[in-house]
Formats: structure tokens, C-alpha cells, sequence
């Protein structure tokens, strides 16, 4: 059964972390994917950025469930794993990461490499967070409402505090202004703007659908 909300990368969003082990470089990459032959074209991107490398080690996982690592030739449970519990551990899903070793010519043993491999991929998570490439995935509705300009800067404080988010707006000779609420939470923000337009209706209430919050 797929998650009900989770988060994941923005889309065309790619991102890198790195970190250095006795001159072992280990280069994590992660970007989002939507299905396991997404996973596979990035993974063959990956490695064809950097044929050179000694690994390079990929992990995915999906919103469905379903998820999958290789330690690509590193020691049993070394590599693909840390990875895989580093994005488990971040909320993430519809993300695939590949971390690339270049070797530095001294054995890291397992438990260093474990380390290695969890750091690089810790830190392109915290790339993507601080880069604001981490959005939340749910069960939304999309509401569009074309209000007069007056009106522009209260509307748009209604749709923040009522949990939703405008998407973008449209100046014409009105604005058109898109927005996106949790599945559920719209209908306090078309009521209200019915009473502030004296019963007018104003908003156009789209299909629940999974989407970027």
C-alpha cells in the first residue's frame, strides 16, 4: 500500500553531498524518481559520470513500498544499506541516490565504510534541505479564484492561514491566483471567500489528486 503523504525531491532537482576518509571520496547523488525504471536511468546516468569510480553504490525507494540497494562490490551490507536507512531515516520516498567511491588506497573496514557511505548521503539530504528542494507529497485539491487586485494581499493571507499555498498568479484585468489545500481543508477557504464577496462564487474546486503541498 503507497504512503499517504511523504516527502520527496523537487521536480529536476538533484543533489550532491561529499565527504572524505582517509582519501576515499564519497560522492552521494540523489534525485527524484517516480518508478523503478526512473531509479535505473539515473543510476546508469550516475555511472556513466563517473566510469573512473571504484563503486559507485545505488538505493532507491518508492512511495508503493517497494525499494532496493547494492553494495556494488563493497563488503555485504556495507554501502547500499547505510544509504537506503539514511533516506528511510529522512522521510524520503521517490528519491534514488547513488554514491560514488573513488578510492584513496586504504582499506576503510566495514564499519568505515558504513560511516562514509551514511555521511555522504546525510549531507545530500541536508543539501536538499537547505537548498528548500525537499517538498511534501499528499492528497490535495487545487482551487482557483479570480478575485479584483484590492483583494489580492488578504486573499492570499486567507490561503496561508487555511493551510494551502498559491502555486502562482495571473494579473489580467482581475487576478487569477491557483492555489493547492490538503484534500479536505479547501472548503473553509471557498467559504470564506464567499462571505468576503457577498455570496459570490469565486473559486473553481478541482479532483483530489497527489501532489506537491
Amino acid at each position: 500500500m503507497g504512503q499517504a503523504e511523504f516527502l520527496t525531491l523537487r521536480k529536476g532537482a538533484e543533489v550532491t553531498g561529499e565527504v572524505v576518509d582517509r582519501r576515499s571520496r564519497f560522492i552521494a547523488q540523489i534525485a527524484p524518481v517516480s518508478s523503478e525504471a526512473e531509479a535505473g536511468s539515473f543510476i546508469e546516468r550516475v555511472r556513466s559520470r563517473h566510469r573512473d569510480a571504484r563503486h559507485n553504490v545505488p538505493a532507491w525507494l518508492l512511495s508503493d513500498g517497494r525499494e532496493r540497494c547494492s553494495d556494488d562490490g563493497e563488503p555485504q551490507r556495507s554501502a547500499g544499506m547505510p544509504t537506503l536507512e539514511v533516506l528511510r531515516g529522512a522521510g524520503l520516498a521517490n528519491v534514488c541516490c547513488v554514491v560514488t567511491r573513488y578510492f584513496g588506497g586504504t582499506l576503510l573496514g566495514t564499519g568505515g565504510l558504513v560511516r562514509a557511505y551514511a555521511a555522504a548521503t546525510q549531507a545530500a539530504v541536508a543539501a536538499a534541505r537547505d537548498a528548500g528542494d525537499i517538498v511534501r507529497m499528499a492528497l490535495v485539491r487545487r482551487v482557483t479564484c479570480v478575485i479584483p487586485y484590492g483583494a489580492y494581499e488578504r486573499v492570499k493571507r486567507m490561503v496561508m492561514d487555511m493551510q494551502g499555498r498559491v502555486k502562482d498568479s495571473i494579473f489580467a484585468k482581475d487576478v487569477q491566483m491557483n492555489c493547492v489545500f490538503p484534500s479536505g481543508s479547501e472548503g473553509a477557504f471557498v467559504e470564506a471567500l464567499r462571505e468576503l464577496s457577498g455570496g459570490e462564487e469565486l473559486c473553481i474546486v478541482g479532483e483530489p489528486m497527489f501532489g506537491e503541498l
